[in-house]
């Protein structure tokens, strides 16, 4: 079995650097593209009504991935609002797969916004998670702003995905 990978991404802007950096960390941690790709600017409104079908449906399809990378611009060194309301919806066993914090931001002073913000939420709602990654705004196209991270994560994710999918490592 394949494992199942999505991308949720909280910036306010479609198709911002945020998406971009994000389907890279996708691509590079699951060796393919992402099987869903939720930008939330894109919804809009619908983050505001509970009751909302397709909301409802983005975040059940989230849940049942095997990875998830959720990444943020860093807003007043947190994520940003959009964000928080669609990880509102999630039980706190909504998220079962392994949850990967990815925050871009204008400075180095937010560098560990990710780990103590984005990454406790995560959990918080189920997912496994991993030391998540920081990247300057002027660098999200610097493929270099990612390999270290990269080399140290790929063997973690890796193993958990073969144990999720029940593919031999």
């Amino acid at each position: 079995m394949t494992a199942r990978v999505a991308v949720v991404v909280g910036n306010p802007k479609p198709a911002s650097r945020t998406l971009t950096a994000a389907l890279h960390v996708a691509r590079e941690l699951a060796g393919t593209e992402p099987d869903l790709v939720v930008d939330l600017a894109d919804l809009g409104p619908a983050l505001l009504d509970w009751q909302d079908p397709t909301v409802a449906a983005l975040v059940a399809a989230v849940g049942e991935a095997d990875l998830v990378v959720v990444a943020s611009p860093t807003y007043k060194a947190t994520y940003t609002g959009l964000l928080k309301l669609f990880l509102d919806r999630f039980a706190t066993d909504g998220l079962r797969g392994l949850a990967v914090p990815l925050m871009l931001g204008a400075g180095p002073a937010h560098a560990l916004a990710p780990e103590l913000t984005l990454r406790p939420v995560l959990a918080e709602i189920g997912g496994t998670t991993l030391r998540g990654h920081y990247v300057l705004d002027s660098a999200h196209d610097d493929l270099a702003a990612y390999a270290g991270w990269l080399a140290a994560v790929r063997p973690v994710v890796a193993s958990v995905l073969n144990v999720s999918t029940g593919v031999p490592a």
